[in-house]
């Protein structure tokens, strides 16, 4: 089994809605499913859940399209990391003023250094600002 990663909420929505899917978020979600861990902060559910809403208020999924994304990204297994909250007013708020990222980003970032792990991203601010921290980067 792999170290696993850290998905953002972008990769979550690709593993819900075939539309923003890609080979690389597919695989990614193979591996997932093969028992590699997946690591996200606990603004995760919430960030994906509302990206679904919004993707329904634009009328870009339908509601039965977003019932079974949410059913099924509840289903998936995760690791919920919650020190997130106590390093927000600190290392995630100078992360995001540092890279030009929003602190909702910078929270991924901040979990990928801190535990080492590769982050799994379709935000292309986030994937360099993962660069220049030395972030392994799964896309």
């Amino acid at each position: 089994m792999s170290e696993g990663f850290i998905a953002d909420a972008s990769v979550g929505v690709a593993w819900a809605v075939p539309s923003q899917a890609s080979d690389a978020t597919d695989e990614l979600l193979e591996q997932v499913a093969a028992g590699t861990p997946l690591v996200v902060p606990t603004l995760w559910p919430f960030e994906v859940a509302n990206s679904l809403l919004v993707l329904l208020r634009r009328k870009r999924i339908l509601a039965d399209e977003r019932e079974r994304a949410l059913d099924a990204l509840g289903r998936l297994p995760r690791v919920l990391d919650d020190e997130g909250g106590r390093l927000a007013f600190g290392r995630i708020s100078a992360l995001a003023a540092d890279h030009g990222l929003t602190v909702y980003d910078a929270a991924y970032l901040e979990l990928a250094i801190r535990r080492k792990l590769p982050l799994a991203s379709r935000d292309e601010t986030l994937c360099q600002a993962a660069e220049s921290c030395r972030v392994k980067l799964r896309r």
